[in-house]
């Protein structure tokens, strides 16, 4: 009897994890971190419901936090299994892991030296940057399309997802009785038509899906995101102001430099200061351009060109705690460009206390924000923010570009869909809000697709 159980993003759009158990074999899918409000960050310090010791293998669809941050946990609890994943995914955690390591030990020491934590006057850290650095030699690289036996009777196999650099969609394979059983992880799905990365590759002839529905019932802005950076770019040297992106380090900030770059070869936009302060961001950059499994079509003939996509003409990397400092002097017009996305923590906290008090500055949300987050308060125009302890206020113009998104919408969704040449036994909605979940089985039951919506911890059986 093979089940799987929902440990995470049942029901929430945070938080991956799903343990498949074949009764020969324990294989956890995903090792996210729980974002986002007080109550789902809790979930990330209760004991594991299964022995990490159990486990045989583990998989990663991406490098994303809330796919791969307890990992570090789950080794420190006993995992002594490989974690499967692509190499791009295993280059970005190299980076991702330890820098969410070190946030966690920096804002403990924070929180105890400010006293915020009143009734747990010592915190501590769910865990560091060791933990994180331990986690890193159990990832064992498996390139797209390559099938690996990774326990007993189950074998996995990765294909393009179109998400960030590394992404995929995850085939296991579970052999039984009978005819093996086969699940597709969708992870997180990408874009069609995106810069950068290929589109996601189509579905497969699977008995059960776990499918996204971060944006199900939602639609993306039609046209190019680049047009609306143009127009917040063109109102920034317009007003002499700041234009201050939360963007993940990660995907959404290369998009943004390629799309800069592009709008100034064309003349689109003037040549203007465009500062990356993420030493993350600053890291992942070159990894962008080295994995050239990754690349789309126009990607891969301007690089084989001698050219560099990610780099428009005035670009500053900025590494150092004392050059991000220095940004606060800095005037407009420019483009500051720091993580984390959703002001969950990073740098951009700090670029956010100095610059939401001056209506001068746009603070320009280029992704998806979870309820909860500062980002979300802040694109539902809350009048002040809490960051550090103080009650920060708005006066800065907050503005959205969802389009940059890089999870599929509504209708990319259903595209994707399908292409699938028939509908699995099982479809299980995943990795989404309630009202987005509810959009989602709305949609399959117009499509004809047995689909449900799991729990929190529910286990169910497949075959």
């Amino acid at each position: 009897m093979t089940s799987i159980r929902f440990l995470g993003a049942a029901g929430t759009v945070t938080g991956s994890r799903y343990l498949l158990d074949t009764g020969r074999a324990r294989v956890l899918v995903e090792a996210g971190l729980f974002q986002g409000r007080k109550e789902l960050r809790l979930r990330n310090r209760a004991p594991w419901p299964f022995d990490p010791e159990s486990l045989d293998a583990a998989v990663l669809t991406h490098a994303h936090i809330d796919h791969t941050g307890a990992l570090p946990l789950l080794v420190r609890d006993g995992f002594r299994g490989r974690t499967h994943c692509t190499p791009a995914t295993r280059d970005l955690c190299g980076l991702l892991l330890p820098d969410s390591g070190r946030l966690q030990e920096e804002e403990a020491r924070y929180a105890n030296r400010k006293g915020f934590s009143k009734h747990a006057p010592n915190a501590q850290p769910l865990y560091g940057e060791e933990d994180a650095l331990a986690a890193l030699p159990r990832l064992s690289p498996l390139p797209y399309g390559e099938r690996r036996e990774i326990a007993p009777g189950v074998t996995v196999r990765f294909h393009r997802a179109g998400h960030i650099l590394g992404s995929a969609t995850a085939e296991v394979e579970a052999a039984g009785d009978g005819r093996p059983l086969r699940i597709l992880f969708g992870g997180d799905l990408g874009r069609y038509g995106a810069p950068i990365l290929p589109d996601p590759e189509p579905g497969l002839p699977v008995d059960a899906l776990l499918v996204e529905s971060t944006y199900a019932g939602k639609r993306h802005p039609e046209g190019s995101p680049a047009e609306g950076l143009q127009a917040e770019v063109e109102r920034a040297v317009t007003t002499r102001g700041v234009l201050l992106v939360p963007s993940f380090a990660i995907g959404r900030t290369q998009e943004i430099l390629f799309d800069v770059r592009e709008l100034e070869r064309t003349g689109a936009i003037p040549e203007l200061p465009v500062y990356v302060d993420s030493p993350m961001a600053v890291d992942a950059t070159p990894i962008y351009l080295a994995h050239r499994e990754d690349h789309d079509q126009e990607m891969a003939r301007r690089l084989a060109a001698g050219e560099d996509p990610l780099r428009p003409a005035r670009l500053a990397f900025v590494r150092s705690p004392e050059q991000s400092k220095a940004l606060n002097g800095v005037r407009g017009p420019c483009l500051i460009l720091s993580a984390s996305g959703m002001a969950t923590g990073g740098r951009i906290l700090h670029h956010l206390v100095h610059r939401l008090p001056d209506p001068s500055t746009t603070v320009l949300l280029v992704g998806y924000q979870a309820e909860g987050t500062r980002g979300w308060s802040l694109q539902n125009g809350a009048p002040t923010v809490r960051i550090h302890g103080q009650d920060v206020p708005v006066r800065a113009r907050v503005a959205t570009l969802s389009g940059f998104s890089a999870h599929a919408d509504e209708a990319e969704l259903s595209r994707w869909l399908a292409t699938f040449p028939a509908p699995p036994r099982r479809t299980f909605l995943v990795h989404g809000e309630p009202s987005a979940l509810a959009a989602a089985k709305v949609r399959m039951d117009l499509l004809g697709w047995p689909a449900q919506v799991p729990h929190h911890l529910e286990e169910l059986t497949l075959a």
